[in-house]
């Protein structure tokens, strides 16, 4: 009888209570993960792991109580061996290399989608699963490699990733919206340029779209940004 492998236990640490759901919702999408529990402080978070066996964290480092990486350090010196993914909107890749020696695997940086997720998770199980003596340096390098995240996506023809990042921005602090002219404006882009990132947006799941009501003629579609976690 073959005795099934048991899910790999994640606690989900983020203090926005809609992104801890979402983050709940996503692991447990993944086929040998399981969130345990989720936490919206650090204090939360260490009385849970107190009572709670946990093999992965699904760590936000901006917590009200305290840096994620701060906490992170205090695991390890309370002798809590659980792996790391970090998850944070910040990009200082010195806060990068800070987590390497505290047992941060992989980083997932915000906003990210499910199937963002799901690749760092189950790169994760790979390495998770190393197990025995390896044969020498080639296996070795195999197993840490596992845990590495593929090249970027290469973007529709057309598109640039200099350019996406502006719309990104522009329409994650445009409030109520933009349509593809009004996108055009503060970009400084062609109208029809605009329409096509939006739209990438869209499919990506990152923005959402709607017909503009109230004005003269055809409706123009109004794309706003999709608050994610």
């Amino acid at each position: 009888m073959t005795t099934q492998p048991q899910p790999i236990r994640v606690l989900v640490v983020e203090d926005d209570p809609v992104a801890a759901d979402a983050h709940v919702m996503y692991v447990n999408r993944v086929q040998g993960f399981t969130a345990v529990g989720k936490a919206h402080t650090g204090a939360e978070a260490r009385r849970l792991l107190d009572r709670t066996p946990v093999d992965l964290l699904l760590l936000d480092l901006h917590l009200p109580d305290v840096h994620g990486l701060q906490f992170a350090r205090s695991l390890r010196a309370a002798g809590h061996q659980a792996d790391v993914i970090a998850v944070t909107s910040a990009r200082d890749l010195t806060v990068v290399r800070e987590g390497v020696s505290l047992g941060v695997v992989q980083y997932v940086l915000k906003p990210f989608t499910f199937a963002t997720l799901r690749d760092r998770l189950v790169r994760y199980a790979e390495f998770h699963a190393s197990a025995g003596e390896a044969s020498g340096q080639d296996e070795v390098d195999r197993a840490l490699a596992t845990l590495r995240a593929p090249g970027p996506a290469a973007l529709p023809k057309g598109l640039s990733s200099p350019t996406l990042e502006r719309v990104t921005v522009a329409l994650r602090d445009s409030g109520e919206g933009l349509t593809a002219t009004g996108l055009a404006e503060v970009v400084g882009i062609s109208r029809i340029t605009a329409r096509r990132y939006l739209e990438h947006l869209v499919d990506a799941g990152r923005a959402a779209r709607a017909p503009q009501y109230g004005t003269v003629g055809r409706p123009e579609l109004q794309y706003r940004w999709v608050k994610g976690p």
